[in-house]
């Protein structure tokens, strides 16, 4: 697989992830940057790397299943895999610019 399908690949499941949300915060995962990498293999699949703003949060059970469905059922992706982390740790300082306005940070 090239680089450009890879890439091609990687936006799709970036704009995937920008359709999902933590129910409490009006910002996509995407956006809150809860997103720390993505692997995609030659084999169209697919692996995420994310957090959450704490690990008491309380879509910790259900955030990150719904993520990783929603990403394998893109027609892109082979499978699709999360690994939830927890370091670095989330800070707000993450957050895209967007994501800041949009919670009155500036």
């Amino acid at each position: 697989m090239s680089d450009q399908q890879k890439e091609q690949i990687k936006e799709a499941v970036i704009e995937v992830l920008k359709t999902c949300y933590d129910p409490e915060i009006p910002v996509d995962i995407w956006e809150m940057g809860l997103i720390y990498d993505i692997e995609i293999d030659d084999q169209e699949n697919v692996v995420i790397k994310m957090t959450l703003t704490s690990p008491a949060c309380p879509v910790a059970g259900s955030l990150p299943a719904e993520v990783e469905q929603k990403v394998r059922d893109l027609e892109v992706v082979n499978d699709a895999k999360i690994e939830l982390v927890w370091d670095p740790p989330w800070t707000p300082e993450k957050m895209s610019d967007l994501a800041k306005l949009e919670l009155g940070f500036f």
